[in-house]
């Protein structure tokens, strides 16, 4: 796999879980601890692809 298509993947994986938050706190029977867990993984998908873009 190419850096510049593991970009795109963790950007894509990052975007879904952006999604996803956004569903949950929407609804009613909001899961407050999936939804922290959730955070923290896109947190990491954050740092990654800054990470790797830096060099």
């Amino acid at each position: 796999m190419t850096l510049s298509s593991h970009l795109t993947e963790l950007r894509r994986k990052h975007q879904h879980l952006s999604d996803e938050v956004e569903r949950e706190q929407r609804s009613p029977a909001t899961d407050d601890l999936m939804i922290a867990r959730m955070k923290k993984q896109k947190l990491r998908i954050k740092e990654e692809i800054s990470r790797l873009s830096q060099g």
